[in-house]
């Protein structure tokens, strides 16, 4: 009995390490013809990310058009809209499905987003606003340059 014991302790430890791997490091991801990781997402799951990504682009937008009009204060409201708080409504499978490094990038520019905001709010100071707007955008180039999405095999 002792035995069995463990090698069922084995058994879920090692599907519990590959199952870490597959949805914590790894995601559902794959190299794409053009060399960037093809995460491979439902249709679903794919308008939501896209969504995202031009919810951050608008509020890109918003930003500069605060800066270029000392409203400090809506460059700080647009920044906030894509902040920490947004990552709230990601469903944990898709979460799942998206790489490490994806993962930090994208919890690294949600954190930006929330410190412009709040050092727009306080400094009202548009050369710092934009400095800090262009190393939050070097993440969306990056994020670009590696990563596409693409709809899973299994639902084409």
């Amino acid at each position: 009995m002792q035995k069995f014991s463990w090698i069922l302790v084995t058994v879920l430890g090692l599907s519990t390490g590959i199952m870490a791997y597959k949805f914590i490091l790894s995601g559902n991801a794959e190299k794409s013809a053009d060399g960037r990781v093809a995460i491979q997402l439902t249709p679903e799951e794919r308008d939501l990310v896209l969504h995202e990504m031009r919810t951050f682009l608008d509020s890109v937008q918003q930003i500069t058009q605060g800066v270029a009009n000392n409203d400090f204060n809506a460059a700080a409201k647009a920044a906030r809209i894509v902040g920490r708080a947004a990552q709230q409504g990601m469903p944990g499978t898709l979460i799942g499905k998206l790489p490490l490094e994806f993962k930090k990038m994208g919890f690294d520019t949600h954190s930006q987003f929330t410190q412009l905001a709040l050092d727009a709010e306080q400094l009202g100071d548009g050369t710092q606003t934009l400095e800090q707007l262009g190393t939050l955008l070097q993440n969306c180039v990056a994020c670009h340059a590696i990563y596409k999405f693409e709809i899973e095999k299994s639902n084409q």
